[in-house]
């Protein structure tokens, strides 16, 4: 037969399909060592993602009650990148998805906004509940006493008015079943958490309380509120009480140290009296993290605190404390950021034989709007009423009749997000490494940064394309601890950082030191190690010249002609003493970009507001990396 033109003889060796399953084969069946892949027996954090671990929509009573229309259902899916109506009519959307989602509505009065124009029936059922659902509905006059009375008893007296728990636990539980609705591992994590909001003499204590857990678990407790005990010993408690009754695992992030007036990095318990070391174990077993940059303000440290740091000034508010009642006084500052509270912790670890303040730093949003909006180009606000407009910036956040303590809109932070090291998107690995303290902050730009520190590392080692896993094989990543220093030997770092894909440039990467030395005194020292545009580090360590700025503020754009898409570094302490308690944290800063009010001002046509800059420098806070004595 002839052959047709096209064809042509192939041989093939047939394997017959199997219709069987595969067979199982599990490590122990080879030499990890001696397979061709040599990724097939990775077992590390190779994952960034990027989360908001502080948020709430309208079951928070401070959200709810003020016009947040957006629930539970919204939060999650603009959380995962869905397009939708904000508060005030405004279609809006994420540039790119988030990668997991905490909503952490307040403990307090939960979901009492939803059950009072639902008429809810466990609400009614209740004296306070009748009588708060009633005044709501009687107008103007009747819904500002119910508000009033609602704020004396959450800011106040501090007593709950509810005659029982049903209805906080009827919402939780339809809380957390939603959490399981929206939770899909591998893709995108919904987690469980609220926040518990004691504010004593309306000084900040607030912690976010999150789970590792699913709805099996969760839906066994209620949240803890100030109701239940105001002091964050009580929280400790709680937290404690429910990984023994169910078997869970939880743990608490404090955040605004900024609006506390001392009191929530202090040398005192919470009734006044030195630390202990049970104290400090305490804190650190249920406090890993701290979060060091959000919507009200920045708290990485204070001018005051670092004069010899230019990049200090940076989103402050140094102002008064969250209820705006009691001025700032400036020996309160040290008490209040995390750099300080660092360098706390490393004097009384050495008293006490443990470090109260051994934390990572994680960003977050706060929003009240159902909506994680964290770049400057897309801020929708704190609240309903800061959502974009024409006449925000005047808006009072914290309203007071004193201007010295008063914030206005203008000056929110379109801040922050967490960035989490992960080996997969899914609960346990995303809580896992909030608890290892493997994560940074971010000020709202997805900005990648790795820091890896050991004793052997070489400038040759940042530059391998397996700069990862050396780090981990011979070192330690951000929230470890390197001991046993080597004879003659200090501690050497290897750091790599990314702009965000969709953002600035980098100027810089900075290695910021603290240190206790042999009085018991600490100090602080600010490294530039990598610098953008061929600008020269000096032999004191910084880079004193600036990498200027491209921002037209008229039309609110900026250009990446200046600065790196790439940085990296490998910097070893040149004034290391093995003697000395010391922690190293890596500061990664961008080029000049809009701040959200200059982007406001070109779109709505209005002037820029004076008492914020036109510019900003987003950045990233890593967690630190400890060394510690042999002795």
């Amino acid at each position: 037969m002839k052959q047709h033109p096209l064809t042509f003889a192939l041989t093939l060796t047939i394997v017959p399909m199997s219709l069987a399953s595969p067979p199982v084969v599990t490590e122990d069946d080879f030499d990890v060592e001696r397979v061709y892949s040599p990724y097939a027996g990775r077992d590390y954090a190779d994952l960034v993602l990027f989360g908001d671990t502080h948020f709430h929509t309208n079951l928070s009573f401070d959200a709810g009650l003020v016009g947040t229309s957006l629930d539970v259902d919204a939060g999650y899916r603009f959380a995962r990148g869905e397009k939708v109506i904000s508060n005030t009519g405004q279609p809006v959307q994420l540039i790119r998805p988030l990668d997991f989602l905490v909503i952490t509505d307040h403990a307090e009065f939960i979901g009492l906004a939803p059950m009072i124009q639902s008429s809810d029936p466990d609400l009614l059922a209740d004296p306070w509940g009748r009588w708060v659902h009633d005044r709501f509905n009687a107008g103007p006059e009747g819904r500002m006493e119910a508000f009033q009375n609602i704020i004396e008893h959450g800011t106040v007296t501090m007593t709950n008015p509810f005659s029982s728990n049903n209805a906080a636990r009827s919402i939780w539980i339809e809380f957390v079943e939603k959490a399981e609705q929206y939770n899909q591992p591998g893709r995108f994590t919904a987690m469980t958490g609220f926040e518990w909001s004691s504010s004593p003499g309306g000084n900040n204590l607030h912690r976010c309380v999150i789970f590792r857990d699913g709805v099996d678990v969760t839906k066994r407790t209620i949240p803890f509120s100030l109701f239940e005990g105001g002091d964050p010993e009580d929280l400790w408690k709680y937290l404690a009480l429910y990984e023994e009754e169910f078997g869970g695992q939880v743990l608490a992030i404090p955040h605004n140290g900024n609006l506390s007036n001392g009191l929530m990095y202090s040398n005192v318990d919470s009734k006044g009296r030195k630390l202990s070391r049970a104290y400090a174990e305490n804190r650190m077993r249920w406090e890993p993290l701290m979060e060091a940059t959000q919507i009200k303000g920045d708290e990485e440290t204070h001018p005051m605190l670092s004069p010899d740091d230019e990049f200090a000034d940076f989103e402050t508010w140094d102002r008064s404390n969250i209820s705006g009642s009691v001025p700032k006084k400036d020996e309160m500052l040290q008490y209040e950021y995390a750099r300080s509270a660092l360098k706390l912790g490393l004097q009384l670890g050495a008293d006490l034989g443990a470090n109260p303040y051994k934390f990572g730093m994680i960003g977050a949003s706060d929003t009240h709007t159902g909506l994680s909006t964290t770049r400057e180009e897309n801020y929708f606000g704190k609240y309903m009423s800061t959502e974009p407009s024409a006449d925000r910036h005047n808006g009072e956040v914290i309203p007071s009749t004193d201007p010295a303590t008063r914030v206005l809109t203008s000056q929110e932070s379109a801040s922050g997000l967490c960035a989490v090291w992960a080996r997969e998107n899914t609960r346990g690995e995303i809580f896992d490494a909030l608890k290892r303290k493997e994560v940074y902050a971010t000020t709202g730009t997805r900005i990648r940064v790795r820091v890896f520190g050991g004793w052997d590392f070489d400038v040759d080692d940042v530059r391998q394309p397996d700069f990862v896993e050396k780090g981990y094989k011979r070192g330690v990543p951000m929230g470890g601890d390197l001991r046993k220093a080597p004879q003659g030997g200090a501690p050497r770092f290897m750091i790599r950082a990314l702009r965000d894909p969709d953002g600035a440039n980098l100027d810089r990467i900075q290695i910021i030191k603290g240190w206790l030395d042999s009085s018991g005194k600490t100090h602080e020292r600010v490294y530039d190690v990598a610098v953008s545009d061929d600008r020269v580090i000096g032999e004191d360590g910084r880079c004193r010249t600036r990498v200027g700025n491209t921002v037209n503020l008229n039309e609110a754009t900026y250009t990446n002609t200046i600065g790196e898409a790439l940085l990296g570094a490998f910097w070893q302490d040149p004034d290391f003493d093995p003697d000395e308690h010391a922690f190293y944290y890596v500061r990664v800063i961008q080029i000049p970009s809009p701040r959200w009010t200059t982007y406001d001002a070109v779109f709505f046509d209005i002037d820029r507001p004076d008492n914020v800059p036109a510019t900003i420098q987003d950045r990233a806070y890593t967690s630190p990396i400890w060394y510690t004595p042999s002795n």
